[in-house]
């Protein structure tokens, strides 16, 4: 830490970011922020080009969600920090802690529509948890100490700070804040038995974990209080990874297009421990699986901000808590007098392996067998990265995660997150195998990032899921104009060349029984590598086919 000395804003904010244990940040260059590019040539922080913003926002928010502490964002203003806008909404639709830095026009001439000139604080005002502008130098430490410090307490979240090219440049005196440390609060002993009581009342209990807070530690200390409760747990959308999926109370996950079974038994569910999770559109199928406002289920809402907590739903018992916190506080909970609950915990598992049977999809490309082969040879820590579309579907049903942050996927929906979030788990994480999978069309959105590998050594494989459409839009528009196909089929390039021209192995599967050699062959590469799979435009989903969409809706 340093004591106050003459130092410029930009050398301040490079060491304001030390300060705070940052290690790596990722960046398009700009001129309005050559001032901070310069400060990090002189510093040890690891600076990770990457070839568009996009990219940037999505590398910045995979870092925040593998560490937990904030995913470090450079930009530079107008078309910069507005392409760098996904990652950001993301971050704030995950939970997930980001701080994006923005280069700005000069003092001497904001609020006269300058050169790229944007209003940080109107256009982002909605999507951050805190947008401002640095004007002063002397109040970098303040302000980046703030930055960090909101990004991480309560529901964690990104921040954007504005940096005039003058700021940076302009010398003042000041000391380096202290670390930030995020505030974080626990359930009371009052709180726990008033828990306990609900608990041992009910006869059909489920626990839901999923949002911000989570760890290694804390997805084993609520299996171990499931256990010791007789609960049967399930992970909210894109949370698969916050327990051990072959734990016998692990009972599937609810999102998008979940076992029928599983959304039966949450209805059916006399109680729900939701413990994190916000219980959003897609974790509540569409607000059906549980009823706002009053839900059907006795409700217990933990969260880390009381802001949460009664936004949706009216809860029976609304708990202001760290999430790992509670978890901890939960296992040792004495369970008294819990029910015998053993049939209900063991037809919830029964449930979740009979949906993980593999089914046939029309073409020679059997996706669930190729996600069952994917889940038998990757390592329990392999890290497996996606963005949005219909492939996610198999991946979400068939795989198993078996580690802590071994999923990385944007409950926002943003198409192109997972290319760029390999990256930066691949930079985070270089002796654990990373997969990108991706459709045609969420591969293409940022693919270019494949560069950014490449550049530093990241040998991913990615799985580029090609049926020539935009899958997801294309089963919606069967359902409601079954037969009117309309802007939804593409015309996609050679993706072998693309890889083979980014410096990776690259082939095409276009049957199952190729895969396993061929997956084979691009673990063994020692470069990055690209199978395409060529699947059947049929296999919409991993439930049905576009001829019975069509049909169903009267084509």
């Amino acid at each position: 830490m340093t004591a106050a000395a003459t130092r410029t804003g930009a050398q301040m904010l490079v060491d304001q970011l030390a300060v705070n244990g940052v290690e790596r940040v990722f960046c398009v260059p700009g001129e309005s922020f050559l001032a901070v590019l310069d400060a990090l040539y002189q510093h040890r922080i690891e600076t990770i080009v990457c070839r568009q913003e996009g990219g940037v926002g999505a590398m910045a928010d995979a870092d925040g969600k593998l560490t937990g502490r904030p995913g470090i964002a450079f930009v530079t203003r107008g078309p910069g920090v507005t392409n760098a806008a996904i990652g950001l909404h993301t971050a704030q639709q995950d939970s997930t802690p980001m701080i994006l830095f923005m280069g700005q026009v000069g003092s001497g001439d904001a609020e006269r529509e300058a050169f790229q000139e944007i209003d940080v604080r109107r256009v982002f005002g909605s999507i951050a948890k805190w947008a401002a502008q640095i004007d002063r130098a002397d109040r970098v430490p303040e302000m980046v100490g703030h930055a960090f410090h909101v990004a991480t307490s309560g529901r964690p979240g990104p921040v954007v700070l504005a940096l005039p090219e003058d700021m940076l440049v302009t010398p003042a005196d000041a000391a380096d804040a202290r670390p930030a440390l995020p505030a974080a609060s626990g359930p009371a002993p009052a709180t726990l038995a008033a828990v306990a009581d609900r608990l041992a009342g009910a006869r059909r209990p489920l626990i839901l974990v999923g949002g911000p807070g989570w760890s290694a530690s804390a997805g084993r200390d609520l299996l171990r209080a499931a256990h010791r409760l007789a609960i049967p747990v399930t992970t909210s959308f894109r949370c698969q990874d916050y327990v051990d999926n072959d734990d016998a109370l692990y009972a599937g996950d609810v999102g998008i297009g979940p076992n029928p079974a599983l959304a039966d038994r949450v209805r059916s569910a006399d109680l729900l421990l939701v413990i994190g999770a916000r219980l959003g559109e897609m974790t509540t199928g569409g607000y059906t699986l549980v009823t706002p406002p009053n839900p059907q289920q006795t409700l217990i809402h933990v969260h880390p901000s009381g802001d949460e907590l009664g936004r949706v739903y009216r809860p029976d018992l609304a708990i202001v808590s760290d999430t790992a916190r509670f978890a901890e506080a939960l296992a040792s909970l004495e369970p008294g007098g819990v029910p015998v609950r053993t049939e209900w915990c063991a037809a919830a598992r029964r449930d979740y392996e009979a949906w993980q049977q593999p089914v046939a999809n029309p073409g020679a490309v059997q996706m669930a067998a190729i996600v069952r082969q994917l889940r038998d040879r990757l390592p329990d820590d392999a890290i497996v990265c996606n963005g949005a579309g219909n492939y996610t579907g198999w991946f979400h049903r068939f795989f198993r995660y078996r580690r802590y942050r071994t999923m990385l996927a944007p409950t926002s929906g943003a198409m192109g997150y997972g290319v760029p979030a390999a990256v930066a788990a691949k930079l985070r994480h270089p002796g654990r195998v990373v997969v990108s999978a991706s459709g045609d069309g969420c591969f293409l959105m940022n693919g270019q990032e494949m560069a950014t590998a490449a550049q530093y050594g990241a040998n991913i494989l990615f799985l580029v899921v090609n049926n020539g459409m935009y899958g997801t839009i294309r089963m919606h528009q069967e359902r409601a104009y079954p037969g009117r196909v309309s802007a939804t089929t593409l015309h996609n390039p050679d993706f072998v060349k693309l890889g083979e021209a980014y410096g990776a192995h690259a082939e095409r599967v276009v049957r199952t029984e190729a895969f396993a050699p061929a997956l084979e062959r691009a673990l063994a590469a020692d470069r990055p590598a690209l199978i395409e799979l060529v699947l059947d435009p049929e296999a919409i989903t991993s439930r049905t086919t576009l001829s019975a969409l069509r049909s169903a809706g009267g084509g």
